[in-house]
Protein backbone atom coordinates (compact mmCIF):
# COMPACT_ATOMS: atom_id res chain seq x y z
CA UNK A 1 0.00 0.00 0.00
CA UNK A 2 1.51 3.30 -1.08
CA UNK A 3 1.46 6.24 1.73
CA UNK A 4 0.10 9.42 0.79
CA UNK A 5 1.32 13.01 2.68
CA UNK A 6 2.80 16.17 1.86
CA UNK A 7 6.66 16.02 1.85
CA UNK A 8 8.19 19.02 4.42
CA UNK A 9 10.25 20.70 2.04
CA UNK A 10 13.39 21.47 3.14
CA UNK A 11 14.01 24.97 3.43
CA UNK A 12 11.15 24.77 5.26
CA UNK A 13 12.67 22.71 7.98
CA UNK A 14 15.89 24.57 7.82
CA UNK A 15 13.74 27.82 8.90
CA UNK A 16 11.74 26.16 11.68
CA UNK A 17 15.47 24.86 12.92
CA UNK A 18 16.37 28.37 12.54
CA UNK A 19 13.37 30.03 14.79
CA UNK A 20 13.74 27.21 17.19
CA UNK A 21 17.54 27.78 17.91
CA UNK A 22 16.23 31.81 18.04
CA UNK A 23 13.67 31.29 20.50
CA UNK A 24 16.53 29.19 22.65
CA UNK A 25 19.38 31.80 22.91
CA UNK A 26 16.72 34.82 22.84
CA UNK A 27 16.64 38.00 20.40
CA UNK A 28 20.71 38.37 20.42
CA UNK A 29 20.39 41.51 18.75
CA UNK A 30 18.01 43.55 21.02
CA UNK A 31 20.00 42.33 24.10
CA UNK A 32 23.43 43.75 22.34
CA UNK A 33 22.11 47.25 20.82
CA UNK A 34 20.94 47.90 25.13
CA UNK A 35 24.36 46.75 26.16
CA UNK A 36 25.34 49.60 23.88
CA UNK A 37 23.22 52.28 25.24
CA UNK A 38 24.35 51.28 28.76
CA UNK A 39 28.05 51.09 28.04
CA UNK A 40 27.79 54.58 26.31
CA UNK A 41 25.94 56.18 30.32
CA UNK A 42 29.29 54.57 32.04
CA UNK A 43 31.56 56.17 29.41
CA UNK A 44 29.52 59.35 29.89
CA UNK A 45 29.65 59.25 33.31
CA UNK A 46 32.94 58.29 33.54
CA UNK A 47 34.08 61.23 31.66
CA UNK A 48 31.96 63.87 34.02
CA UNK A 49 33.38 62.58 36.98
CA UNK A 50 36.56 62.49 35.84
CA UNK A 51 35.76 66.38 34.03
CA UNK A 52 34.80 67.71 37.30
CA UNK A 53 37.81 66.02 39.63
CA UNK A 54 39.74 68.40 36.99
CA UNK A 55 38.25 71.06 37.75
CA UNK A 56 38.48 70.63 41.54
CA UNK A 57 42.16 69.98 41.44
CA UNK A 58 42.49 73.47 39.19
CA UNK A 59 40.62 75.33 41.50
CA UNK A 60 42.25 74.02 44.55
CA UNK A 61 45.41 74.99 42.94
CA UNK A 62 44.30 78.28 41.36
CA UNK A 63 42.87 79.29 45.67
CA UNK A 64 46.48 78.01 47.16
CA UNK A 65 48.55 79.98 44.58
CA UNK A 66 46.85 82.72 44.97
CA UNK A 67 46.65 82.50 49.09
CA UNK A 68 50.30 82.20 49.11
CA UNK A 69 51.06 85.17 47.15
CA UNK A 70 48.59 87.44 48.96
CA UNK A 71 50.05 86.00 51.90
CA UNK A 72 53.94 86.44 50.97
CA UNK A 73 52.48 90.43 50.22
CA UNK A 74 51.09 90.68 53.39
CA UNK A 75 54.32 89.84 55.44
CA UNK A 76 56.75 91.40 52.73
CA UNK A 77 58.26 94.41 52.99
CA UNK A 78 56.09 97.13 51.43
CA UNK A 79 56.62 97.80 47.92
CA UNK A 80 54.79 98.81 44.62
CA UNK A 81 52.60 95.63 44.12
CA UNK A 82 51.73 95.25 48.14
CA UNK A 83 50.50 99.37 48.28
CA UNK A 84 48.85 99.28 45.09
CA UNK A 85 47.05 96.04 46.00
CA UNK A 86 46.62 96.97 50.04
CA UNK A 87 42.61 96.63 50.24
CA UNK A 88 42.53 93.00 47.86
CA UNK A 89 45.92 91.78 50.22
CA UNK A 90 43.95 92.82 53.62
CA UNK A 91 40.06 91.98 52.52
CA UNK A 92 41.88 88.54 52.13
CA UNK A 93 44.68 87.83 55.25
CA UNK A 94 42.32 89.59 57.94
CA UNK A 95 41.02 88.49 60.33
CA UNK A 96 41.89 84.58 59.74
CA UNK A 97 45.12 84.69 58.07
CA UNK A 98 46.81 87.24 59.66
CA UNK A 99 50.64 86.65 59.65
CA UNK A 100 53.25 88.13 62.11
CA UNK A 101 56.65 87.47 63.97
CA UNK A 102 55.50 86.81 67.31
CA UNK A 103 56.11 83.01 67.23
CA UNK A 104 59.77 83.46 66.90
CA UNK A 105 60.00 87.00 68.67
CA UNK A 106 57.12 86.31 71.61
CA UNK A 107 55.70 89.41 73.21
CA UNK A 108 53.97 88.21 76.44
CA UNK A 109 51.62 90.56 77.76
CA UNK A 110 52.03 93.21 80.25
CA UNK A 111 49.14 93.46 81.53
CA UNK A 112 45.86 91.67 83.10
CA UNK A 113 43.16 92.01 81.08
CA UNK A 114 39.34 91.89 82.57
CA UNK A 115 36.52 91.86 79.64
CA UNK A 116 33.35 92.43 80.41
CA UNK A 117 29.76 92.52 78.89
CA UNK A 118 26.22 93.25 79.48
CA UNK A 119 23.26 92.65 77.11
CA UNK A 120 20.58 95.55 77.25
CA UNK A 121 16.90 94.47 75.12
CA UNK A 122 13.55 96.62 74.83
CA UNK A 123 10.46 95.15 74.97
CA UNK A 124 7.11 96.03 72.91
CA UNK A 125 6.31 98.91 75.31
CA UNK A 126 9.69 100.44 74.56
CA UNK A 127 11.05 99.72 77.97
CA UNK A 128 14.92 98.64 77.88
CA UNK A 129 15.72 95.94 80.68
CA UNK A 130 19.59 95.73 80.97
CA UNK A 131 21.90 93.02 82.27
CA UNK A 132 24.52 92.55 84.71
CA UNK A 133 28.32 92.29 83.74
CA UNK A 134 29.36 89.10 82.64
CA UNK A 135 33.28 88.23 83.30
CA UNK A 136 34.23 87.05 79.73
CA UNK A 137 37.56 86.88 80.40
CA UNK A 138 36.71 84.83 83.66
CA UNK A 139 35.15 81.77 81.60
CA UNK A 140 38.61 81.71 79.51
CA UNK A 141 40.53 81.35 82.40
CA UNK A 142 38.70 78.64 84.34
CA UNK A 143 38.36 76.95 80.53
CA UNK A 144 42.57 77.38 80.73
CA UNK A 145 43.08 76.47 83.90
CA UNK A 146 44.27 73.08 84.91
CA UNK A 147 44.20 72.03 81.33
CA UNK A 148 46.82 70.43 79.80
CA UNK A 149 45.52 71.07 75.93
CA UNK A 150 44.22 74.58 76.10
CA UNK A 151 42.26 75.54 73.03
CA UNK A 152 44.33 78.31 71.26
CA UNK A 153 40.24 79.87 70.42
CA UNK A 154 40.27 79.99 74.54
CA UNK A 155 43.62 81.36 75.24
CA UNK A 156 43.85 84.10 72.43
CA UNK A 157 40.59 84.95 70.38
CA UNK A 158 39.43 87.30 72.55
CA UNK A 159 42.39 88.55 73.59
CA UNK A 160 43.85 89.11 69.96
CA UNK A 161 40.23 90.75 68.96
CA UNK A 162 40.39 93.47 71.50
CA UNK A 163 44.28 94.10 70.74
CA UNK A 164 43.48 94.55 67.14
CA UNK A 165 40.56 96.63 67.94
CA UNK A 166 42.79 98.79 69.95
CA UNK A 167 45.20 99.08 66.94
CA UNK A 168 42.62 100.10 64.68
CA UNK A 169 40.43 102.59 67.14
CA UNK A 170 42.68 104.40 69.04
CA UNK A 171 40.96 105.70 72.25
CA UNK A 172 37.74 106.93 70.92
CA UNK A 173 36.20 104.45 69.55
CA UNK A 174 36.05 105.64 66.34
CA UNK A 175 36.26 102.96 63.21
CA UNK A 176 37.54 105.62 60.31
CA UNK A 177 39.11 102.88 57.71
CA UNK A 178 37.47 99.71 56.74
CA UNK A 179 39.53 97.44 58.59
CA UNK A 180 38.64 98.81 61.66
CA UNK A 181 34.49 98.49 60.82
CA UNK A 182 35.51 94.48 60.24
CA UNK A 183 37.63 94.18 63.31
CA UNK A 184 34.58 96.04 65.53
CA UNK A 185 32.49 93.71 64.20
CA UNK A 186 34.47 90.74 64.77
CA UNK A 187 34.77 91.51 68.42
CA UNK A 188 31.19 92.28 68.46
CA UNK A 189 30.59 88.46 67.37
CA UNK A 190 32.61 87.09 69.51
CA UNK A 191 31.00 88.75 72.27
CA UNK A 192 27.76 88.37 71.18
CA UNK A 193 28.47 84.46 70.89
CA UNK A 194 29.75 83.82 74.06
CA UNK A 195 27.38 85.48 75.98
CA UNK A 196 24.60 84.19 74.09
CA UNK A 197 25.93 80.44 75.07
CA UNK A 198 25.94 81.46 78.68
CA UNK A 199 22.89 83.55 78.54
CA UNK A 200 19.18 82.21 78.37
CA UNK A 201 16.98 85.61 77.98
CA UNK A 202 17.05 87.93 74.67
CA UNK A 203 19.13 90.72 74.10
CA UNK A 204 19.69 92.92 70.83
CA UNK A 205 22.12 95.19 72.28
CA UNK A 206 25.41 94.84 73.85
CA UNK A 207 27.95 97.10 75.49
CA UNK A 208 31.76 96.08 76.73
CA UNK A 209 34.20 97.05 79.73
CA UNK A 210 37.78 96.58 79.69
CA UNK A 211 39.61 96.41 82.81
CA UNK A 212 43.43 96.76 82.50
CA UNK A 213 45.78 95.86 85.28
CA UNK A 214 49.59 96.73 84.91
CA UNK A 215 51.54 93.76 86.04
CA UNK A 216 53.94 95.19 88.76
CA UNK A 217 57.76 94.79 88.04
CA UNK A 218 59.38 91.83 89.97
CA UNK A 219 59.88 92.88 93.61
CA UNK A 220 58.04 96.23 93.33
CA UNK A 221 55.19 94.48 95.50
CA UNK A 222 57.49 94.27 98.04
CA UNK A 223 59.43 97.04 97.82
CA UNK A 224 56.25 99.00 98.52
CA UNK A 225 56.09 100.85 95.39
CA UNK A 226 52.93 101.76 94.85
CA UNK A 227 50.79 99.84 92.68
CA UNK A 228 48.96 101.67 89.11
CA UNK A 229 45.60 101.96 89.47
CA UNK A 230 43.23 99.74 87.16
CA UNK A 231 42.40 101.59 83.81
CA UNK A 232 38.72 101.40 82.93
CA UNK A 233 37.14 101.32 79.18
CA UNK A 234 33.55 101.33 78.86
CA UNK A 235 33.00 101.13 75.18
CA UNK A 236 29.66 101.95 73.18
CA UNK A 237 26.46 99.92 73.44
CA UNK A 238 26.20 97.79 69.95
CA UNK A 239 23.61 96.99 67.88
CA UNK A 240 23.37 93.10 67.15
CA UNK A 241 21.05 90.61 65.97
CA UNK A 242 18.43 90.16 68.55
CA UNK A 243 19.03 86.86 70.55
CA UNK A 244 16.88 84.73 72.79
CA UNK A 245 13.04 84.94 72.70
Amino acid sequence: MEKTGWAVPNTMRSAGAKKDQQSDTGPAPQESHGGLVTSDRLNLGARALKAGLRTTVALCLVTTLAHVVLVFLHVAPANTVSKRYTPAINAWVYPYFEQNWRLFAPDPDSVNRQILVRTAHTGTDGSVEVSSWFDLTAVDNSAVEHNPFPSHTTQNLMRRAWTSYTETHGGDDKARTERAVMIQKYLTNIATDRVAAHTSGPFDFIQLRVVTQTIPAPGAVTSGSPRTPAETRLLPWWKVTTHGN
